[in-house]
């Protein structure tokens, strides 16, 4: 039929134009995401910079007062000193985690995540036994369900997630004596962690930028790179996302309250 030709050229030139959009589209978004990627590395790197400068410069001069003294500092200067010096350096440890969890999820070389059913129950009891050690003077209380909840996850690093979340809730709710730790299965398919203290709460202003790195150590009380909460939540936003989850946050009336839900399911993911 004579008009089959002209139909022919005319579907192919929208095939080649529609294929060289297409391929455009593409090469934008990779450039875009390459961008957010570099973005990303860079206020990371700014972030610790802050963050680690505190501890380490209280490290040096508790070691150098030490080392100067000689034997005119009494021993329960030095104690205190000592005392100052493990808890500089255990913070640390918690950044260096922080920073090996990012690179385990947010690398081109990386792995995908090892994500095989644990029982939910046990990651939480795991994190809270060691909270308790970490922080004696804060009441743990553990609510789970009463079946077994199987997640697929993989467990370090949620377990560093808690942990985050707990020494956030530790650090940042000022006035918190006991922080309550929860898992349950969501009608929708999904387990919810909970970690809920009785604090000050979230600073309203705080709460739109909490998973990102752009909290600015202006806004804590002290001015402390220590207290900066940017890079421990941004990674627990990243590692939840990873999982195929989310994470939120919110105040109740006698605290903070933060949540983060995981499929229950392979195939569910959000």
């Amino acid at each position: 039929i004579s008009g089959y030709p002209l139909t022919f050229l005319v579907m192919l030139a929208v095939s080649i134009v529609v294929s060289a959009l297409t391929t455009q589209i593409k090469q934008q978004e990779k450039l875009r995401a390459e961008a957010e990627k570099e973005k990303m590395r860079g206020n990371l790197l700014r972030a610790v910079s802050h963050d680690i400068r505190t501890p380490l410069t209280s490290i040096v001069g508790g070691v150098n007062a030490i080392l100067d003294s000689g034997d005119r500092m009494t021993p329960e200067t030095q104690t205190a000193l000592l005392t100052d010096i493990r808890t500089e350096a255990q913070w640390l440890v918690g950044v260096v985690e922080n920073l090996l969890s990012i690179t385990r999820i947010g690398s081109d070389q990386a792995p995908e995540l090892s994500k095989q059913p644990e029982p939910a129950e046990e990651v939480l009891a795991e994190a809270a036994q060691k909270a308790r050690k970490r922080l004696p003077d804060i009441k743990f209380s553990v609510e789970v369900p009463d079946d077994l909840l199987m997640v697929p996850m993989d467990p370090i690093l949620i377990e560093q997630v808690l942990s985050n979340l707990i020494e956030n809730a530790a650090t940042h709710g000022v006035t918190t004596t006991a922080i309550h730790l929860s898992v349950k299965e969501t009608e929708d398919g999904f387990a919810a962690f909970s970690v809920r203290d009785n604090g000050r709460g979230i600073p309203p202003s705080l709460l739109p930028h909490l998973f990102d790195y752009s909290i600015r150590h202006a806004s804590t009380p002290t001015g402390d790179g220590k207290r900066n909460m940017g890079l421990g939540l941004s990674v627990c936003s990243a590692v939840v996302k990873a999982h195929g989850g989310r994470l939120t946050a919110r105040n109740h009336k006698d605290g903070a309250e933060f949540i983060f839900c995981l499929p229950v399911s392979k195939e569910e993911s959000i």
